[in-house]
């Protein structure tokens, strides 16, 4: 007789979207996710031979899953065709249990007296406006009930400001009201907010290596860890939100206690 699952297998057989999933955070929660027994993963990103890749690093690592892995293209950073290519990309999905968000753009900070509004609505176009359509459309396909949920993300600077990040920051902030707006709106499907600090992802790949371990040591020793995020440690906050049934209108912050030094 096999053991039982019951804590194990929350995941199991369930159909998860992750947007943003062919790099960094978003591609390992969907790693993370077959290794919990999903039954298929589709991932999103601005470009298909992203998605691709990443479908191919996926395949290979999991050579004996079962799950089905997938991919659809969704530009998400035109303002004329945002709502459009969100309904699009759900249209060819079909059911889900599972909406991961953790699609990102380039940092967009800027000294306050450089900004002007065509950059502000610029900025928000992936960090807020896409997740809340995604929120709007995205309910409508997923299965429904408190096993239900969707994953946003947002960053550190919601809740500790830095310099020339107004911009970011303010909607950065403003996913915190917008996940519990969503939680209540959506009721009893589940929204929930992730709040990394630093993590160590291909995001600073393109700097040079000498560089790069710089900025990782520096950064590191701003935390009460000694050690900049790992994608394998911040990933476990996802999972959560999708396996606590008892979660809703949640933020949380993995930030290495970066916030209390």
């Amino acid at each position: 007789m096999p053991d039982q699952t019951k804590y194990t297998g929350r995941l199991s057989g369930s159909r998860v979207l992750i947007i943003g999933g062919s790099s960094g955070l978003g591609f390992g929660v969907a790693e993370a996710v077959i290794e919990h027994g999903a039954a298929e993963v589709i991932i999103s990103s601005s470009q298909q031979s992203r998605i691709d890749s990443a479908i191919d690093r996926l395949k290979k690592s999991y050579p004996s899953t079962k799950a089905e892995v997938k991919g659809y293209a969704c530009d998400l950073g035109n303002e004329d065709t945002l709502e459009s290519n969100i309904e699009q990309l759900f249209s060819e999905i079909g059911q889900l249990d599972h909406i991961v968000f953790s699609a990102g753009d380039k940092i967009a900070s800027k000294p306050l007296q450089d900004v002007d509004f065509k950059f502000i609505k610029q900025a928000g176009m992936v960090r807020f406006y896409a997740p809340l359509l995604v929120a709007k459309v995205g309910s409508k396909h997923l299965a429904g009930g408190r096993a239900s949920s969707i994953v946003l993300t947002t960053g550190a600077v919601s809740e500790h400001p830095i310099p020339d990040w107004t911009v970011v920051g303010s909607f950065a902030a403003g996913a915190q009201a917008m996940t519990r707006g969503l939680a209540l709106d959506l009721k009893p499907i589940r929204v929930n907010l992730i709040s990394p600090g630093g993590v160590d992802t291909e995001l600073w790949n393109s700097m040079a290596e000498d560089k790069r371990k710089a900025m990782m040591e520096s950064m590191g020793k701003h935390t009460a860890t000694g050690q900049i995020g790992q994608v394998v440690d911040v990933v476990e906050a996802y999972l959560y939100c999708m396996r606590d049934q008892n979660l809703t209108g949640t933020m949380i912050s993995t930030n290495g206690g970066s916030l209390i030094l």
